[in-house]
């Protein structure tokens, strides 16, 4: 039990930088407290990992032939460049960090799945683009519902908030059933756990960390790209959610940060590109590109320490 303590570090990592992407415009518009933001996230990601992780990490188990001292070496390297970069308050993809740390073992044990690598890598392409569009067209469709309507403000908060907990816990559940293959599939693929242990102990590790180090990247994400007004917040919630779905579905574990950035980034286009904070998000593009890259670093360095030998002086 524990060598798992590699996974259960890289959920908690992947928890503390993730949360933030399915309840954090929600809090960051101050319409949700963190705590009931965290409540929720937490009791809804476990949720998705245990009944619908399974496609996920059947994926990500086949892109491994590792036995468990890799498995935990993969996971350690992956949790530590995501807590990195979550130091420097930068939403980047765990599913980057951690297809970079098994190419990282790969790359030692000479076999590469690059078909498999090659679906992944296509689908990070696609998860911003295709929640930048969903999130135009959600936009576009409730503005039309809610002008209709033309609620008060106090209904129109009490709407709004109550849309967010559901988008959001919505979003969760798609969380932990998309991301939780970044957190433990490796292990499945050592046969160290089965796939049903496996989603409940990636489950439980991400949402222990939503609970104890999600707060940072919750509460500044919707300020940092694009300043979002409720309705906004709202129109993105339900995009990452949507998003994330339909890759659970699909069965390819992507990141979460890189559909809340499409889905901010819609809305921006929508309200109009000078709100969008164009250092920041060049700041993000760079940690995307460099995430597997130090992720494989780090594997590779950390395999090489683990196999030194001292040899005293004669």
């Amino acid at each position: 039990m524990f060598s798992l303590l590699g996974g259960v570090f890289m959920g908690w990592a992947l928890g503390a930088n993730d949360a933030a992407n399915v309840f954090g415009t929600a809090v960051s518009s101050k319409m949700l407290k963190f705590r009931t933001a965290a409540i929720l996230a937490a009791i809804f990601v476990i949720l998705g990992a245990v009944f619908s992780g399974r496609a996920g990490i059947e994926t990500i188990q086949n892109l491994t032939n590792f036995d468990l001292h890799q498995a935990v070496i993969s996971s350690v390297a992956a949790a530590i460049t995501v807590t990195i970069m979550t130091a420097f308050s930068l939403p980047i993809s765990t599913s980057q960090s951690v297809v970079g740390s098994i190419i990282g073992i790969s790359i030692i044990n000479r076999q590469v799945n690059f078909d498999g690598m090659g679906k992944v890598v296509a689908c990070w392409f696609g998860t911003p683009v295709g929640c930048a569009i969903i999130a135009i067209i959600l936009y576009k469709l409730l503005s039309v519902i809610y002008n209709r309507f033309k609620p008060n403000m106090f209904e129109s908060d009490s709407i709004i908030r109550a849309g967010m907990i559901v988008a959001g816990s919505f979003g969760a559940y798609a969380l932990g059933a998309n991301n939780v293959a970044n957190v433990t599939a490796v292990f499945v693929g050592s046969g160290t756990l089965s796939v049903f242990n496996a989603a409940l102990i990636g489950g439980l590790s991400i949402a222990f960390g939503i609970i104890t180090n999600g707060r940072h990247l919750m509460e500044n994400i919707g300020k940092k790209l694009v300043k979002l007004d409720p309705f906004s917040a709202l129109v993105v919630l339900l995009a990452v959610g949507i998003t994330i779905h339909i890759y659970s579905i699909i069965g390819v574990p992507v990141s979460s940060s890189q559909a809340i950035i499409g889905g901010v980034l819609g809305v921006g286009i929508i309200r109009g590109v000078n709100t969008i904070k164009i250092k920041m998000l060049f700041n993000i593009l760079i940690g995307w590109f460099l995430t597997p890259f130090v992720a494989c670093f780090f594997a590779l360095a950390i395999e090489f320490i683990v196999h030194l030998h001292y040899i005293p002086h004669q």
